[in-house]
Order: C-alpha cells, then sequence, then structure tokens
C-alpha cells in the first residue's frame, strides 16, 4: 500500500553575487514569498468550495500545498561519484533567515514539501538528494545553497551534494567560468567552502573544495554501543559536515560488497540508531546534534605511490526506525565516496596518528568511485570547555550534469507531496 510522506585560496576580490542569478532564479526569489507557500493549503481549500471540500474529505487527502494554481521548479541534475543531486535554480520562494543555517531550519520546519515533491515518488527515488539554490548571506559568497536529503535530513555540508552544486553554477554560466582555474565562494548551512575547479572545454572536469572544519573528540573513540541482534559493537564519531558512526565493516562480519547492500544498510541503520540513542553528540558551535549518518570502512592501506586508501560505504536513512517494526530497520546506500564521510574519517584517523597533515587520502565507494581527501591544517572549533580540536579539509571528486528538466505539480495531481512504498523505502 502506498504511503504518503507526512578556499583554497582567500575569497576573490569581487566574487560573483546573486545578482548574477539566471533570470528563472532571481524573478521567481522576489516574486513569491514564504507567508503566501504557508497559506496555500487555506487558499486551495477556500477556492475549492464547499463541494470540493467535501470531495477532498471523502478522498481521505488533503488540498496540495502549491495551491490551486500547481507549481514548476527549474531543475538542473547531477551525480558525483555515482550518487544523484538535485541542484534547484529556479521556482523557489524567499526563505527567511539571518543566516544559511538559520535558512536551513526554517525549510526542515516550514517548507518541507519542496523536499517531500523532489525526493519521493513519483518524481524521485530512494537515493536521491536536493539542493536549493539561495542568494547568500555572508558578502564574500556567489550564492547560498539548503541540502535537503530523504528522511527529512537536512544536512550542514554534504561533499559530493557541494561537488554538484558547484558544476551546475559553472557550467550553466550562473558563476562565470575561467580556465583552466575558477575559484569563488559559496555558503552552505555549515558556513563558507571555498571552490576550486579546474576547469577544461567548459566543462568543470575536477573540484576542489575548501570545507569547514572537521573533528573527531577523544571521549567519542572507541564508543561501544550496545545493538539488538549484533551485540556489542566499538565505533568512532566523527563530524565532517554531519556527525558520522565510523565502523570496521569486518568487525560486524561484513564486507563492502554491492552484493550485501540489504545488510549493510540494516546493520548500519541499527547501530547509527544505538550510537544516537546510547552515545548522544552535539555541534559545539552548531545546534545540531547527531549521530546521523554511518561510514563502514575497511581497514588503511598504502598505494604503489605512497598514497593512503581505504574502501567505505555510507548508509543514510530514509525512513524512522523503529526497534519493534524489524521491518523499519533499513535505510539506504550512498554511491559516492561521500565527501562529508571522508572528512570524518580523516579527522578520526588524524586523531588516532594515522594521517598527517598535507597527505592525500583517496577514499573508494562502494561502485568504485573516487575522492581524494587531504588535511591543510589543525584549527579549533569552539570555545571553553566546548572547545575542540579540528582539522581544515579538502575533497577532490567530479560531477557530470544529466539533465537540465522542469518538475511540475499540477493542481489535480493526488500526490502533490509524494507517496513511499514499502518495496524499495
Amino acid at each position: 500500500q502506498a504511503t504518503p510522506s507526512s578556499s583554497l585560496t582567500p575569497p576573490p576580490p569581487a566574487p560573483c553575487r546573486a545578482t548574477t542569478m539566471a533570470p528563472a532564479v532571481s524573478a521567481t526569489l522576489v516574486a513569491r514569498s514564504a507567508a503566501a507557500a504557508a497559506r496555500a493549503r487555506g487558499v486551495a481549500l477556500a477556492v475549492l468550495g464547499g463541494l470540493g471540500r467535501r470531495r477532498w474529505a471523502a478522498s481521505g487527502r488533503v488540498p496540495s500545498p502549491w495551491g490551486t494554481s500547481g507549481k514548476t521548479l527549474q531543475v538542473i541534475d547531477c551525480h558525483a561519484g555515482g550518487e544523484p543531486a538535485r541542484v534547484i535554480v529556479g521556482g523557489m520562494p524567499a526563505v527567511p533567515g539571518r543566516t544559511m543555517y538559520d535558512k536551513r531550519n526554517h525549510m526542515m520546519r516550514h517548507m518541507d514539501h519542496f523536499r517531500k515533491l523532489l525526493l519521493l515518488e513519483p518524481r524521485g527515488y530512494p537515493c536521491q538528494n536536493a539542493n536549493f539554490i539561495l542568494p547568500p548571506v555572508h558578502p564574500d559568497a556567489a550564492f547560498g545553497y539548503v541540502i535537503a536529503e530523504q528522511n527529512a535530513v537536512y544536512p550542514a555540508m554534504s561533499g559530493h551534494n557541494t561537488i554538484c552544486v558547484a558544476t551546475a553554477l559553472l557550467e550553466t554560466g550562473m558563476v562565470p567560468m575561467q580556465e583552466p582555474i575558477t575559484e569563488f565562494t559559496i555558503e552552505a548551512p555549515a558556513g563558507l567552502i571555498g571552490i576550486s575547479a579546474r576547469c577544461e572545454g567548459g566543462k568543470a572536469v575536477e573540484v576542489t573544495l575548501k570545507t569547514t572544519p572537521a573533528f573527531c573528540r577523544p571521549r567519542d573513540m572507541d564508543v561501544v554501543v550496545d545493538v539488538p541482534e549484533l551485540g556489542k559493537v566499538k565505533l568512532d564519531i566523527a563530524y565532517g559536515g554531519m556527525h558520522y558512526a565510523i565502523v570496521d565493516a569486518a568487525s560486524v562480519g561484513l564486507t563492502i560488497d554491492p552484493k550485501r547492500g540489504r545488510e549493510l544498510c540494516r546493520f548500519g541503520e541499527m547501530i547509527k540508531v544505538a550510537a544516537r540513542e546510547q552515545h548522544p553528540v552535539q555541534h559545539p558551535e552548531l545546534d545540531y546534534p547527531g549521530c546521523d549518518i554511518l561510514v563502514f570502512r575497511e581497514a588503511a592501506r598504502r598505494l604503489d605511490d605512497g598514497r593512503l586508501f581505504a574502501r567505505n560505504t555510507v548508509i543514510m536513512s530514509n525512513n524512522d526506525l523503529d526497534w519493534s517494526r524489524p521491518e523499519t530497520w533499513t535505510a539506504m546506500i550512498d554511491r559516492s565516496p561521500c565527501g562529508t564521510g571522508t572528512c570524518a574519517v580523516m579527522a578520526s584517523l588524524h586523531a588516532r596518528g594515522e594521517l598527517a597533515l598535507g597527505e592525500n587520502f583517496v577514499h573508494e565507494s562502494i561502485v568504485g568511485s573516487r575522492f581524494v581527501g587531504r588535511l591543510l591544517e589543525e584549527t579549533s572549533v569552539g570555545e571553553g570547555q566546548e572547545r575542540v580540536a579540528a582539522v581544515v579539509p579538502t575533497i577532490t571528486g567530479r560531477a557530470w550534469i544529466t539533465q537540465h528538466c522542469t518538475v511540475v505539480v499540477d493542481p489535480t495531481d493526488p500526490f502533490p507531496e509524494g507517496y513511499t512504498v514499502g518495496d524499495i523505502w
């Protein structure tokens, strides 16, 4: 039964500002307000009239949150390392907030129907992601963006999503491309992200992100949690843009193999939820609790060229786990090597003395794609007793645009916010 879903260098002296937005972006950002979106349900009911309202009630559905005129969004679909991402460049209303993190919070609490529309069926699928391009708040940023994933997860930062955002902005001309290197800054909820893109023939062939600090606190290392059906599991919890539970796959009898995807998802989600319940963590500066994601990894080894190498797979939520209902012990796999997951793993390795500053770290995904990480310098996050030793990472990868599309919601569509079905969700 279908279930409705409830810098690598300092910023350039003259950054590309939001005033350079494509007409589809700037016009719609001004034309529609968040208040209008919030009133949409009430307006739809009023316009439908008594008969219409009775028909909606009899059908068991509620009027579309988009109002009686429907909605269109301009979208650029991409993938980085095999993991998809939708970059929404037009059709968004204004999003309130003094910071990009405030805007992230507002979208999560009051505008989640945008995420549902784009990520759930019939327009999306379990491994899809969304990135909403917004005017920046910080004067050094060309654009801001809010990241949204399945299960109402709104990350402070995401590496593969950011590589896709940078590629879409460059290859559509929203940020003017300069060959061979284009450098600019964009604003994630976590803060400013420096972009250095190697460009050839009008394409971004390699994108390097200088991300926000990552850390692995001593008290969050070698944590032991008790997991139903698995027993005691040892893990680290590290922040790389999200709070990651880091687990040696072999320690729970797993290998990073696509054929074992269901086991990886089931065990990974169970371990993550157990860690969140038994060893909760909080970011020292942001109201961002965890852990909210998990990475299985294999032992690191040296490649012939001396670089440190490891395979990994990241397990992401696609529903709310209920310990009393084993059918909810499911999740999904990040097809890419995962940018923030790579940052978290590097922070853990550095805390253990296994990865030095300036050393390249090659991280390979379950489908064989690779990102290259590097730790630039040590820093700290937070103040006073909450001050945490941290590192500043970079992630290098590539994205490809797969389609340009207009996503449409007709006012008569019975699934204005999408749905999930238990066969693949």
